[in-house]
């Protein structure tokens, strides 16, 4: 009896075995076509990147050698790969916290509005959904340093205003009040989407507790469930700002004097222009480099402090 029993145990768990193997086998194949995806488009043009890093591959020619570190070894040196690595971070320095903060305050402002709450989400989602290349045209015009409403408004209230997008002193404000612009709009409806999800009686219990005023309910009850939302759009903000090349490419192509020229406009002047694919693909491994260290950082720091409900 004990052996029919044993039998009949291993016979019930070896359709349960089967299943599970096909489950398995099920689950693999349908991840297979993301699997593909990751590697051809991600995977593969990341190590190619890397490998063509250290050799001195040129556009045009027919054979390249590699030549170690030589092409890291010139970055240290490079004038103009320093100069646009500042002003990268100047560039993120600015437009990530102002465009947060904003984003957050009318975020704020929109949902204790009830009347036309809709049209405001429309409207300040419009610069994300536009084209940035046709609209950098509209903030050349606006910008203008004779016949620009900017300036115009300024010389109102007595003030020279500059030569925004042409004096090397201000063409990265510049170049920065335009990415506020366009990145204020997706900020705000991530927020908006978050303050949506805190649960009403939070406020109410806040109340009861002694948080009377509008910045005690904000301090503990807002900012703390805003955290994982906060740091999405943080990682989101510092990705696009450091990502910054159509406005530049567009508006000043670098200029003046290289006081815009950020880190992609000169993998792209290196890479596209120059045809050194090998310089250029260094640069982008440190670039690279430097986004990774920055989103570890930040999750370090930053992740810590989230209430994640």
């Amino acid at each position: 009896m004990a052996d029919i029993a044993a039998s009949s145990g291993v016979i019930g768990r070896t359709p349960s075995r089967t299943a599970e193997r096909h489950e398995a086998r099920t689950a693999w194949l349908l991840c297979l076509p993301a699997i593909v995806l990751v590697f051809l488009f991600i995977l593969l043009p990341v190590a190619a990147v890397i490998a063509l890093g250290f050799s001195d591959f040129e556009l045009g020619y027919a054979g390249f050698k590699f030549v170690g570190f030589e092409n890291y070894a010139e970055l240290l040196t490079d004038r103009t790969f320093q100069r646009s690595l500042w002003n990268t971070m100047v560039y993120t320095a600015i437009v990530t916290p102002v465009s947060i903060f904003m984003a957050l305050g009318l975020a704020m402002l929109i949902e204790t509005e009830g009347i036309g709450r809709s049209f405001f989400r429309t409207a300040y989602f419009l610069p994300v959904a536009s084209l940035l290349v046709a609209m950098a045209t509209v903030w050349q015009y606006l910008f203008h340093p004779t016949i620009g409403p900017v300036n115009a408004m300024l010389s109102q209230i007595g003030i020279q205003g500059p030569n925004w997008l042409g004096a090397s002193s201000t063409v990265l404000y510049g170049l920065s009040i335009i990415g506020i612009w366009q990145s204020v709009g997706f900020n705000l409806v991530l927020f908006l989407a978050g303050l949506t999800a805190i649960p009403r009686e939070l406020y109410a219990a806040a109340e009861v507790d002694g948080a009377r005023s509008g910045w005690d309910r904000f301090r503990l009850v807002t900012w703390p469930m805003l955290g994982p939302t906060t740091l999405f759009v943080t990682t989101i903000s510092i990705i696009n700002s450091v990502k910054v090349f159509e406005t530049v490419k567009t508006l000043t192509e670098g200029g003046p004097n290289k006081a815009s020229e950020v880190l992609l406009f000169t993998i792209y002047q290196e890479g596209f222009v120059y045809l050194r694919v090998g310089y250029a693909s260094a640069m982008t491994v440190v670039f690279l480099a430097i986004l990774v260290v920055l989103m570890f950082l930040q999750y370090r720091i930053q992740d810590r402090q989230v209430h994640y409900t």
